[in-house]
């Protein structure tokens, strides 16, 4: 069972991550119907010997063969275009962060709180504790409240990034001189991991992303403390 839970998605921690594994079910679904149908189809020509020397043509046949697959498309683009839109909405959010990309770390800024900014960088694997992830902690956790709107601006120093959490389902190009938006609502507390998922050169995968959800008056307790600091 552990081999097959590493092929599936990490489990979702926001509605928008739900909303994506459910829209890649039902693209499944008909993929393997349509896979079924053309193999069932395929294994019937191959395994009978019967013929019609006197079919030449079959419009009805045609007809189906050209409106069927136009349907089946209209089944999977219209949830899709409704996921497109839902990913980019930005709904009156909570906390705005700033994420910028450099080669090879995160630096944040909490653009709501006076000087809460700090560098979030990979911990190596000889200064790992035990329970930690190699490759994956880092030293600054970027911390959030859960049940809160999160708006992050995502930009870079140097070259492109991208901000990346799949268990959030977000992911944004950091662009130098541009600036992303992704928005997301965490629905649980815990630890989220993501890499940066571009190729931005030699260190591109030593700059791990690192979002800890907590509650209001853990979070707020923290920016106390991270302004006092």
């Amino acid at each position: 069972m552990a081999t097959w839970s590493h092929l599936g998605f990490q489990d979702s921690a926001s509605p928008l991550m739900e909303q994506l594994i459910f829209f890649h079910d039902h693209a499944m679904v008909v993929l393997i119907l349509i896979t079924t149908f053309v193999g069932y189809i395929m294994s019937s020509l191959f395994f009978n010997s019967l013929t019609n020397r006197f079919l030449l043509e079959n419009q009805s046949i045609e007809v189906i063969w050209t409106i069927l697959p136009a349907v089946i498309l209209v089944f999977i683009a219209l949830p899709s275009l409704r996921l497109l839109y839902l990913l980019d909405e930005v709904n009156s959010p909570g906390i705005t962060i700033k994420a910028v990309g450099h080669q090879w770390y995160w630096s944040y800024e909490y653009s709501d709180f006076l000087q809460v900014e700090f560098d979030s960088y990979m911990i190596p694997s000889n200064e790992l504790s035990q329970p930690g992830f190699r490759l994956l902690d880092v030293d600054n956790r970027t911390v959030v409240p859960f049940d809160t709107q999160i708006r992050v601006l995502v930009t870079a120093a140097d070259v492109i990034h991208s901000w990346t959490i799949p268990a959030l389902g977000v992911k944004a190009d950091a662009i130098p001189g541009r600036l992303n938006q992704v928005s997301f609502l965490i629905n649980r507390p815990g630890l989220f991991y993501g890499q940066c998922s571009e190729i931005c050169g030699a260190n591109h995968s030593f700059m791990p992303i690192l979002v800890e959800a907590v509650s209001v008056d853990s979070f707020l307790a923290w920016i106390s403390a991270s302004s006092d600091a």
